[in-house]
Protein backbone atom coordinates (compact mmCIF):
# COMPACT_ATOMS: atom_id res chain seq x y z
CA UNK A 1 0.00 0.00 0.00
CA UNK A 2 2.87 2.22 0.89
CA UNK A 3 4.28 1.68 -2.44
CA UNK A 4 1.35 2.74 -4.46
CA UNK A 5 0.69 5.64 -2.05
CA UNK A 6 4.58 7.14 -2.98
CA UNK A 7 3.89 6.10 -6.88
CA UNK A 8 0.64 8.49 -6.51
CA UNK A 9 2.52 10.95 -4.41
CA UNK A 10 5.39 10.93 -7.19
CA UNK A 11 3.15 11.10 -10.33
CA UNK A 12 1.23 14.36 -9.10
CA UNK A 13 4.63 15.84 -7.34
CA UNK A 14 6.56 15.54 -10.34
CA UNK A 15 5.49 17.70 -12.89
CA UNK A 16 4.17 20.27 -10.12
CA UNK A 17 7.77 20.79 -9.25
CA UNK A 18 9.01 20.43 -12.65
CA UNK A 19 6.40 23.46 -13.59
CA UNK A 20 7.58 25.53 -10.81
CA UNK A 21 11.34 25.32 -12.25
CA UNK A 22 11.05 25.30 -15.30
CA UNK A 23 11.61 29.25 -16.99
CA UNK A 24 7.85 30.18 -18.21
CA UNK A 25 8.69 30.88 -22.14
CA UNK A 26 10.24 27.55 -22.26
CA UNK A 27 6.42 26.41 -24.12
CA UNK A 28 6.12 29.05 -26.26
CA UNK A 29 3.65 31.21 -23.92
CA UNK A 30 4.56 35.23 -23.65
CA UNK A 31 7.69 36.34 -23.84
CA UNK A 32 9.22 36.98 -20.33
CA UNK A 33 10.82 40.03 -21.30
CA UNK A 34 7.51 42.71 -20.71
CA UNK A 35 9.43 46.00 -22.43
CA UNK A 36 11.39 46.12 -25.07
CA UNK A 37 12.99 48.89 -26.98
CA UNK A 38 16.06 48.95 -29.97
CA UNK A 39 17.52 52.52 -30.81
CA UNK A 40 17.80 53.78 -34.34
CA UNK A 41 20.84 51.71 -35.47
CA UNK A 42 18.94 48.67 -34.30
CA UNK A 43 15.63 48.95 -36.00
CA UNK A 44 14.07 47.64 -39.48
CA UNK A 45 10.63 48.02 -40.62
CA UNK A 46 9.92 44.58 -42.01
CA UNK A 47 6.50 45.61 -43.22
CA UNK A 48 3.43 47.85 -42.11
CA UNK A 49 2.84 46.03 -38.74
CA UNK A 50 5.84 44.47 -37.89
CA UNK A 51 8.94 46.05 -37.13
CA UNK A 52 12.35 44.50 -35.71
CA UNK A 53 14.14 45.59 -32.60
CA UNK A 54 17.61 44.00 -33.08
CA UNK A 55 16.96 40.65 -32.81
CA UNK A 56 13.11 40.78 -31.36
CA UNK A 57 10.67 41.31 -34.34
CA UNK A 58 7.35 42.64 -32.88
CA UNK A 59 3.74 43.00 -34.22
CA UNK A 60 1.84 46.02 -33.54
CA UNK A 61 -1.04 45.55 -31.66
CA UNK A 62 -4.83 46.67 -32.65
CA UNK A 63 -4.12 46.97 -36.44
CA UNK A 64 -3.75 45.35 -39.54
CA UNK A 65 -1.66 46.62 -42.16
CA UNK A 66 -2.01 45.22 -46.14
CA UNK A 67 0.89 43.17 -46.99
CA UNK A 68 3.46 43.75 -49.15
CA UNK A 69 2.74 43.33 -53.12
CA UNK A 70 -0.82 44.00 -52.27
CA UNK A 71 -2.45 46.15 -55.22
CA UNK A 72 -4.29 49.46 -54.40
CA UNK A 73 -5.52 52.24 -56.98
CA UNK A 74 -5.20 55.33 -56.57
CA UNK A 75 -7.92 58.02 -57.98
CA UNK A 76 -6.73 58.38 -61.65
CA UNK A 77 -6.91 54.19 -61.57
CA UNK A 78 -2.83 53.99 -61.05
CA UNK A 79 -1.67 50.77 -59.50
CA UNK A 80 0.69 50.90 -56.33
CA UNK A 81 1.74 48.46 -53.45
CA UNK A 82 -0.16 49.68 -50.91
CA UNK A 83 1.69 47.48 -48.13
CA UNK A 84 4.61 49.00 -49.18
CA UNK A 85 2.60 52.28 -48.56
CA UNK A 86 2.22 51.12 -45.07
CA UNK A 87 5.94 50.48 -44.24
CA UNK A 88 6.97 53.79 -45.28
CA UNK A 89 4.13 55.11 -42.89
CA UNK A 90 5.96 53.18 -40.53
CA UNK A 91 9.56 54.12 -41.25
CA UNK A 92 8.69 57.69 -41.60
CA UNK A 93 7.37 57.60 -37.87
CA UNK A 94 9.96 56.02 -36.81
CA UNK A 95 12.19 58.03 -38.89
CA UNK A 96 15.55 57.32 -36.72
CA UNK A 97 14.23 57.44 -33.35
CA UNK A 98 14.45 54.62 -30.68
CA UNK A 99 11.26 52.61 -30.09
CA UNK A 100 10.16 51.07 -26.88
CA UNK A 101 7.59 48.35 -27.36
CA UNK A 102 5.34 46.80 -24.08
CA UNK A 103 4.61 43.58 -25.21
CA UNK A 104 0.91 42.52 -24.64
CA UNK A 105 1.29 39.02 -25.93
CA UNK A 106 2.72 36.49 -28.74
CA UNK A 107 1.07 35.63 -32.23
CA UNK A 108 1.18 32.15 -33.95
CA UNK A 109 4.78 32.82 -35.36
CA UNK A 110 6.10 33.49 -31.98
CA UNK A 111 6.27 37.05 -32.46
CA UNK A 112 5.89 39.55 -29.83
CA UNK A 113 2.84 41.55 -30.16
CA UNK A 114 3.22 44.91 -28.49
CA UNK A 115 2.05 48.12 -28.07
CA UNK A 116 4.55 50.85 -29.57
CA UNK A 117 5.89 53.83 -29.62
CA UNK A 118 8.95 56.33 -31.16
CA UNK A 119 9.52 59.64 -29.21
CA UNK A 120 6.18 59.69 -27.55
CA UNK A 121 3.96 58.23 -30.93
CA UNK A 122 2.41 55.48 -30.61
CA UNK A 123 2.63 53.71 -33.77
CA UNK A 124 -0.59 51.76 -34.19
CA UNK A 125 -2.83 55.01 -33.63
CA UNK A 126 -0.52 56.87 -36.08
CA UNK A 127 -0.46 54.24 -38.88
CA UNK A 128 -4.74 54.23 -38.52
CA UNK A 129 -5.46 57.26 -38.11
CA UNK A 130 -2.95 58.49 -41.10
CA UNK A 131 -5.02 55.84 -42.93
CA UNK A 132 -2.73 53.34 -43.55
CA UNK A 133 -3.84 50.35 -41.58
CA UNK A 134 -7.00 49.32 -39.96
CA UNK A 135 -8.22 48.52 -36.32
CA UNK A 136 -8.64 44.98 -35.21
CA UNK A 137 -10.06 45.97 -32.53
CA UNK A 138 -12.83 48.19 -30.46
CA UNK A 139 -9.98 50.77 -28.98
CA UNK A 140 -8.78 52.28 -32.30
CA UNK A 141 -12.04 52.23 -34.40
CA UNK A 142 -13.19 55.41 -33.99
CA UNK A 143 -9.71 56.50 -35.42
CA UNK A 144 -9.66 54.02 -38.46
CA UNK A 145 -13.86 55.90 -39.02
CA UNK A 146 -12.05 59.36 -39.00
CA UNK A 147 -9.23 58.28 -41.33
CA UNK A 148 -12.25 56.63 -43.43
CA UNK A 149 -14.17 60.33 -43.36
CA UNK A 150 -11.16 62.25 -43.57
CA UNK A 151 -10.05 60.45 -46.96
CA UNK A 152 -6.82 59.88 -45.60
CA UNK A 153 -3.87 57.26 -46.37
CA UNK A 154 -5.40 54.52 -48.28
CA UNK A 155 -8.83 56.02 -48.08
CA UNK A 156 -7.82 58.61 -50.39
CA UNK A 157 -10.16 56.83 -52.82
CA UNK A 158 -12.52 54.04 -51.53
CA UNK A 159 -12.85 51.92 -54.68
CA UNK A 160 -8.66 51.66 -54.59
CA UNK A 161 -8.36 50.41 -51.44
CA UNK A 162 -7.42 47.11 -50.56
CA UNK A 163 -10.83 44.33 -51.26
CA UNK A 164 -10.81 43.67 -47.12
CA UNK A 165 -10.75 47.11 -46.34
CA UNK A 166 -13.65 48.08 -48.97
CA UNK A 167 -15.74 45.34 -46.86
CA UNK A 168 -15.58 47.16 -43.51
CA UNK A 169 -17.98 50.31 -44.80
Amino acid sequence: MRGAAFLLSAAIGAPALVALVLPSNLFGSAPGTREWRADAPEIRIVDGETIGLGDRVVRLYGMAAPMRGETCQGPRGDSFDCGGASAAALMRLVASRPVTCRIVGQDGFGRGIGQCEAAGTELARSLVGEGFAVATGSALRPVELQAQQSARGLWSHRAGAPQDWRARE
